[in-house]
């Protein structure tokens, strides 16, 4: 073969008339007589406009198939000729005829890729090492640029292909752009799958001429028009690498059907060198935690026959064995080179891959920046020796309620507590003072004004700068309406640290606690005055059904966060021994982020973490006028109390540990300054409560909170639908709210609507 044979250039033969875009017409001589023919148009053409009726001097068509969006007819000319005509309903669209040129590919070992931006630096590496390690003799090119765009990079490319040992390389354009006309530039990293953010892309520029492909119809063209006749055809772009040791021109001549799946690993560079664009030695970072991959194929035409259908990802009616797959490695960064790796995908995903890590120095010469080598705290063998636990938490105006809160968790076993407040003016300051004289908690103010942060992130930021969070072996972030109820054993954490053997996290499933139809506030311990609550697999609502961490400070994660650490720290994630409340593995899914239980993450057997999210009717009052520490956006109305005040079940468990709470309350309650600062917190509830209730507005909501209407609806939160939930108690009808004896199969919900608080 002369080398100006081996590379071809060639154009889709598009044709707009009519209000639609034909991308090509492929005729052949029929041996009975005629011509075969197949008419390609563009993704997204409706078939309203085509006449299906038989019309003189007009091409007929005996079948039309949809791929991936884009119509495919299939027909006859009665002979031979340069154009054909196709009838439609408002006249007729002229095409002209292309000859198929299978005979470029004869035999060959071929791979239809495309090309969107990619540099020639990059297809020469691409080529030279599937010629050298994979057996690859040819390429048909689809180029997303213009036909008339770019000669000086054709010219590179005829070079290129002329001298590096390929045996032939179409090169095709289009005149129309074959991208999805929704989407911007495929390098964008709105199109990377596993780009963290993507709700938070607005504006996006959308340009079809580089966004993904959409006429995916063209793989089954290019069986039509090129490749029919190869000796096997592969389908994989130049991002992608077949894995060291794949051979699948080879080995799909012994498959089943003639079809090798082939299962691509998405692989990321930690860092890019400044002022350098990604090679593919760059990348030696895979995700330790995503499975998800993409799929391709290479096939050998002859064993499929020209009736199998050629689509983006899979062969029509050819399924190929499950253990007929090889794998190859996709470059992200080569796809998109303008975006830094955290851009593309989260950075306490990826990990250093060993083989890919080898591959960059031995086989492109490469010295790429590594990950960093995290250190960590080389803990005690079980949980039982962790050492101290503290708690770290926000407070605003909680005065009533602390002291039953502290000698419960100090009763179970919790060393130290980290408390943060701000604008406490129910003496909520001064007895958590109080509490620091005697050495039982530390207190700071909560200075998060004036930062971006919320409360709570400000303060768990600045706990981590605290001796006492540093010392610790066992920490959690929550709540004083939160209470640990521990199962096993007397009930303390220690016996929950021996239950769950060598875990360095455990997950403590919510179990939300309702009003259980209490109305006033009284003097008296949560855990005796709230005791029903929601079942414990309680999928609806989503808000109500999280989780909370106890975790081992041992270096694993960077930060606290308010549900569980944060800031995974990746080659460490092999550390981590995670378990639930019923002392079972968590899903790996769960490892870098993620708060709400779900029906593999939820367990009970060992620990719960009681909520007593709403209190009394009373108390509710207070909350609502307080405002949140988090979502201080937020309020806290009728739909936030019937979301949390769910009392479908009875369960007292936690007043197992009453014996325990009391006499550590008592020891306290016994401190003259102490019971002093608790009776003035309970009597400021008391105030605020009546000068709410005096107001108009709040005396509405009580009689609201009180009513049979919602006392009603706390216990039928399993019948409702999550969009329930979202839309509000109003959405509820009366009839439904007020109906007795209801069926244990009734269901009810609402269309999708906006979130109500």
């Amino acid at each position: 073969m002369a080398k100006t044979d081996i590379y071809q250039r060639r154009d889709l033969n598009v044709v707009e008339g009519q209000g639609l875009t034909a991308l090509d017409c492929i005729g052949w001589e029929d041996p009975v007589g005629g011509m075969g023919l197949r008419v390609f148009f563009k993704s997204g053409t409706s078939y309203d406009p085509f006449d299906p009726k038989p019309r003189e001097g007009c091409a007929t068509f005996s079948e039309a198939r949809t791929i991936n969006g884009g119509p495919m007819f299939i027909g006859q000319a009665d002979h031979p000729a340069g154009h054909i005509k196709m009838a439609l309903k408002n006249g007729v669209l002229s095409l002209p005829v292309q000859q198929p040129e299978t005979d470029l590919f004869e035999d060959m070992n071929v791979c239809m890729v495309e090309r969107n931006g990619e540099t020639i630096e990059v297809i020469e590496d691409w080529l030279r090492y599937h010629i050298a390690g994979h057996g690859l003799e040819a390429v048909l090119m689809l180029d997303r640029e213009k036909s008339n765009s770019d000669r000086g990079f054709e010219r590179k490319l005829k070079v290129l292909v002329e001298e590096c040992g390929l045996k032939r390389l179409v090169h095709v354009k289009s005149a129309v752009p074959l991208g999805a006309g929704d989407l911007p530039a495929a390098s964008h990293p709105y199109n990377a799958p596993d780009a963290p953010g993507k709700d938070r892309m607005d504006d996006l520029p959308v340009d079809p001429q580089t966004a993904p492909l959409a006429d995916l119809s063209l793989y089954e063209w290019a069986k039509w028009r090129f490749l029919g006749r190869a000796r096997a055809v592969m389908n994989i772009d130049l991002m992608d690498l077949l894995a060291p040791g794949a051979a699948p021109f080879d080995a799909v001549h012994d498959s089943s059907v003639g079809v090798i799946q082939l299962i691509g690993q998405r692989i990321y560079p930690w860092r890019v060198r400044p002022k350098k664009k990604p090679t593919f030695g760059d990348h030696i970072c895979r995700q330790f935690d995503n499975p998800r991959a993409n799929r391709r194929w290479c096939i050998a035409p002859a064993r499929l026959g020209s009736d199998k259908v050629w689509r983006f990802v899979r062969i029509v009616d050819a399924e190929p064995q499950a253990d007929e797959t090889m794998g190859f490695l996709r470059a992200m960064a080569i796809r998109h080179p303008d975006y830094n790796a955290a851009e593309l995908v989260p950075k306490t995903s990826l990990i250093e891959d060993e083989h890919l890590l080898a591959m960059a120095q031995d086989v492109w010469g490469h010295k790429p920046v590594r990950p960093p080598e995290s250190k960590m705290q080389e803990p005690a063998g079980k949980a039982i020796e962790g050492g101290r636990t503290v708690i770290v938490t926000c407070m605003k105006n909680e005065g009533p309620f602390i002291l039953e809160w502290i000698a419960y968790h100090r009763a179970i076993g919790v060393d130290d507590f980290l408390v943060y407040t701000n604008d406490c003016n129910d003496g909520t300051d001064e007895l958590l003072d109080l509490l620091q004289d005697r050495g039982i908690l530390q207190r700071r103010d909560n200075k998060f004004a004036g930062s971006d942060l919320k409360p709570q992130h400000w303060a768990l930021d600045a706990a981590d700068k605290e001796e006492v969070f540093q010392n610790a072996g066992w920490a959690i972030s929550m709540d004083v309406d939160e209470f640990i109820n521990i199962h096993v054993g007397e009930g303390k954490l220690d016996d929950l640290y021996k239950a769950v053997g060598d875990a360095n996290m455990i997950s403590l499933t919510w179990r939300l606690y309702g009003n259980a139809d209490v109305h006033d506030y009284k003097d008296e311990f949560l855990i005796n005055q709230f005791t029903r609550c929601a079942p414990e697999l309680c999928r609806k609502p989503h808000q109500a059904w999280g989780f909370k961490t106890l975790f081992r400070n041992i270096g694993i994660y960077k930060k606290m966060g308010v549900h569980r650490p944060k800031g995974l720290k990746p080659d460490l994630w092999d550390k981590i021994k995670w378990v639930n409340g019923s002392g079972k593995p968590m899903p790996k899914k769960l490892i870098r982020n993620g708060w709400r239980s779900t029906t593999d993450s939820y367990g009970y057997d060992l620990v719960t973490l009681n909520h007593y999210a709403v209190r009394s009717a009373e108390s509710f009052l207070v909350k609502r006028d307080r405002g949140r520490v988090n979502h201080v956006d937020r309020d806290q109305g009728l739909s936030y109390w019937f979301r949390m005040n769910n009392n479908w079940e009875e369960n007292a468990s936690a007043q197992t540990k009453l014996p325990l709470l009391q006499a550590e309350f008592d020891r306290l309650m016994a401190d003259p300054e102490l019971r002093a600062a608790h009776e003035y917190s309970v009597g400021k509830h008391r105030e605020k409560i009546d000068e709410l209730k005096s107001t108009e507005n709040y005396a509405n909501f009580y009689k609201d909170l009180t009513g049979e209407r919602m006392e009603r609806l706390s216990r039928m939160h399993n019948h409702f639908g999550a969009n329930v939930f979202l839309a509000g108690p109003d959405v509820i009808p009366d009839e439904v709210a007020l109906m007795d004896d209801i069926p244990k199969d009734f269901f009810f919900t609402v269309e999708r609507a906006k979130t109500t608080h």
